[in-house]
């Protein structure tokens, strides 16, 4: 015990604070979007849709797994064709009725009249009533799906009936012999091979391919799915090489069944050249490569040489292609620091700049390979669409600060003619590149770029046509891609170059503009609308000034520019959202006659929120203090109760009530300072009122460096030590000085953890020199010495020795 009690802070205890109160009111982002982990503008399906479910993504085995095709729907077209029928009519039969009407069909004799009324004008079911041998395949169909759709329960495994599907494969394959429409057939044989291959008779499930499928002249996906069933068996027979390559035919010939078949030819672990060996055909070659591709996280410029060599006009390759630029925006594009504002602890950058260096001279070679192939794709020609490379290459040289090159390959391309998507990538690159002075924080004629931002707006708004009442943007949405652009742009790029030329408040307007994906939002709450990235700039970046600003762009949303553009986008901020910031700036300045004013403005029953007390009772509970309370520790952090509590409005008026008999009563103005220097200290991080100057509270906020200008008295204590040195000077109270000097180790204590660097845990450590300095450092608070030297008669003393271990340690060595 004596050793966690040398570990606890004077008078606080940091430990018990940091496992005790892990987060208060911690308002962080939650799980990554798998869609949306790293800075991106060249939309990953600008080739086309065909293999989007393998565009490239870290976060996820795969970036959607839903089929470009439906199988149903592909099935349904068949029938319709074979029966010259209403295809979707054969998909409500076979795919949406309940499951009591589905009991009916598998039983149907021809008689509509006996079906339900919903199904009696189905064009599909008259068909089959009016076609026996199609409705009696129709029915044995019906009688398998039980064995083939049998979904399972991990709580309830029940085995399969084996011996009933092997007894329905035979009786499929006496109908295969003796059925004489190839379509039927064909089906029929489908049926035969799948019941087999269920059961678990691989052998007689790949006779059935061979002997009937492999052979049958129709056209039809059945045979696709039928050659799965093929590969499957042949991997459970021991040829998993043979079986990858199998999967890889499907892969290329069913886009229905193709993430099916992706995940299947993995499954058998088969090498490239292994599987190769089975490849015939260039196309062959090529989809084994392509799938090796989409496969493999790293760089991978081989799989896409390779595809190139062997089917150069598939679409393989612009998919490919894309691919390696998303992964090298991963690896090049820097996130801004705005992105990452109040949870700078979930990221980490080494220190180690020769290893940095050296990573990113290696991406660059990649960069360089990549832009290599782009531009053999654009001037060979054999690619269908040639203009993807140029584009590849001029955003490529973008990302690698070459400006005139990326507008040399631009000026290559007449983007009037392009494909729409590829015109909308050229766009978006154009943009970019005319940014470029904006990033680097140069002077710029900003309306330069108003067409493009009212044309991304447009863009951004037809992927968000329903009025928004809630967060931001929907979580995990992969077709948002213009949504994420314009927010990227904004707030990557537009932001931080305000922010460079000192106009905060314009930053402040970009960060909202980015987040603004609906044209219309029902919610009366600008802050209920954007992202928590611009909730806390707003919330940890704006001074008065930049209010004032803000209040003066408020003023110019009617013109035709790029301020109005920006200042629109701050329609939706209320008027107490507004003022209640606006005060809380000046809380945060001691400029309390204003905060007074600002306050004053708010709505008559406007409620203060106060932050959820996440280890109550109740799960509605609340914090609430009062930082006029004088406390010894700083942990436990002792809140009050709803009638007891302080809000912002009432503290300003009581501080400015303090400050003022500073002044006027001189008699006493050191209990004055000392009470507004408890009160200030009691906002900062450690006391109970940290909301009155902070919207969030977290067990990090340590670990971080103080970056904003109230860090001074949320991390650093600084204007509470200052007037606990100005009532210590001011009175000529030994007890009363030897209380101010204790606060002022407290103030002295806050810098040593600022400068700690908590973040990591061999922190803990004592063998850790970190660790051992913080200790020592701790000990020899120069503040103790003045208690011990002055002070150490006085009946405070005698207490705070007893509260605190840091000063009874520090009495005990000496």
């Amino acid at each position: 015990m004596k050793t966690f009690k040398k570990l606890s802070l004077i008078s606080s205890v940091f430990l018990i604070t940091f496992f005790g109160e892990i987060a208060v009111n911690l308002a962080c982002g939650g799980e990554v979007d798998p869609y949306d982990y790293y800075i991106s503008y060249f939309h990953n399906n600008v080739q086309g849709d065909d293999y989007i479910p393998f565009a490239f993504n870290q976060m996820a085995y795969l970036n959607s797994e839903e089929d470009v095709l439906s199988e149903s729907e592909i099935n349904s077209n068949e029938w319709g064709k074979y029966l010259e029928v209403n295809p979707q009519d054969v998909h409500k039969v076979m795919y949406q009725i309940d499951s009591a009407t589905n009991v009916k069909l598998r039983n149907f004799d021809g008689q509509v009249s006996s079906l339900p009324d919903s199904l009696q004008k189905n064009t599909f079911i008259q068909a089959l009533g009016k076609n026996k041998n199609a409705r009696k395949y129709f029915t044995f169909a019906k009688s398998t799906e039980p064995f083939a759709n049998v979904n399972f329960d991990l709580w309830d495994p029940k085995p399969r009936d084996t011996t009933a599907m092997a007894d329905l494969a035979t009786a499929a394959l006496k109908l295969t012999a003796s059925e004489k429409d190839s379509f039927l057939k064909l089906r029929y044989a489908y049926q035969a091979e799948r019941m087999f291959h269920y059961a678990g008779l691989h052998a007689e499930s790949k006779n059935v391919y061979d002997q009937f499928i492999k052979t049958n002249k129709t056209t039809s996906a059945v045979k696709g799915w039928a050659l799965a069933l093929y590969a499957g068996s042949t991997r459970r027979l021991g040829n998993p090489e043979e079986s990858a390559f199998l999967f890889s035919k499907v892969f290329t010939t069913n886009p229905e069944r193709r993430i099916q078949a992706y995940k299947n030819y993995y499954y058998n672990s088969s090498s490239v050249n292994g599987t190769l060996k089975y490849a015939k055909t260039n196309d062959e070659k090529a989809s084994i490569w392509a799938i090796n591709g989409f496969g493999n996280p790293d760089f991978n410029i081989e799989s896409l040489t390779r595809v190139y060599q062997y089917e150069p006009k598939s679409e393989l390759n612009g998919a490919l292609l894309v691919r390696e630029v998303n992964k090298l925006e991963q690896a090049l594009i820097k996130d801004s620091d705005l992105a990452k504002i109040s949870y700078q602890y979930y990221f980490y950058d080494s220190d180690n700049s020769k290893s940095r260096d050296s990573i990113k001279t290696l991406n660059l070679k990649q960069l360089h390979l990549v832009k290599d192939f782009a531009l053999k794709l654009a001037e060979e020609n054999k690619y269908p669409q040639p203009e993807l490379g140029t584009l590849t290459a001029a955003y490529l040289s973008w990302m690698e600060n070459k400006d005139l090159e990326a507008s040399g390959y631009l000026a290559k391309l007449n983007a009037d003619k392009l494909p729409e998507r590829l015109k909308d990538q050229y766009r978006i690159t154009d943009l970019l590149i005319k940014a470029k002075n904006i990033k680097k924080g140069n002077p710029f004629n900003e309306n330069d770029l108003l067409p493009s931002l009212k044309w991304l707006d447009e863009k951004r708004f037809a992927e968000n046509k329903t009025e928004k009442n809630g967060p931001y943007v929907a979580w995990a949405d992969q077709d948002k891609r213009f949504t994420r652009t314009t927010r990227n742009f904004y707030q990557q790029i537009l932001a931080p170059a305000y922010l460079k030329m000192g106009d905060t408040a314009k930053a402040a307007l970009a960060m909202v503009k980015g987040d603004l994906s609906f044209s219309q939002m029902k919610n009366n709450s600008l802050f209920d609308n954007i992202s928590y990235a611009s909730t806390s700039f707003w919330r940890q970046y704006l001074s008065p000034e930049s209010m004032q600003g803000i209040a003066n762009y408020k003023t110019k949303a009617n013109g035709n520019d790029v301020t109005a553009l920006l200042a629109k986008a701050i329609n939706r901020l209320s008027k107490d959202e507004f003022y209640e910031l606006w005060g809380t700036t000046y809380l945060r300045t001691h400029q309390y006659d204003k905060a007074v004013q600002m306050f004053a403005k708010l709505s008559p029953n406007y409620n203060y929120s106060s932050p959820t007390n996440w280890y109550a009772d109740d799960a509605n509970g609340k914090l609430y203090s009062n930082p006029f309370i004088q406390t010894l520790n700083d942990y436990p952090k002792k809140y009050v109760v709803a009638k007891a509590s302080v809000t912002k409005k009432a503290f300003a008026a009581e501080m400015l009530r303090l400050q003022k008999l500073t002044i006027s009563d001189k008699k006493n103005a050191a209990l004055y300072f000392y009470k507004m220097a408890n009160a200030v200290y009691q906002t900062g991080y450690f006391g109970n009122s940290w909301f009155l100057i902070s919207y969030d509270w977290s067990s990090y906020d340590h670990a971080s460096a103080a970056k904003f200008d109230y860090d001074i008295d949320y991390k650093k204590a600084q204007t509470a030590k200052a007037w606990y040195l100005k009532a210590r000077t001011l009175s000529t109270n030994a007890d009363f000085r030897a209380k101010c000097t204790f606060m002022l180790a407290k103030c002295a204590q806050k810098q040593m953890i600022l400068n700690a660097k908590l973040n990591s845990f061999s922190y803990w450590d004592k063998k850790d020199v970190k660790y051992k300095n913080f200790i020592n450092a701790n000990y020899n608070n120069p503040y103790f010495k003045e208690m011990k030297l002055k002070y150490s008669k006085t009946p405070f003393y005698q207490v705070a020795a007893g509260a605190c271990s840091y000063l009874g340690d520090f009495i005990a060595k000496k």
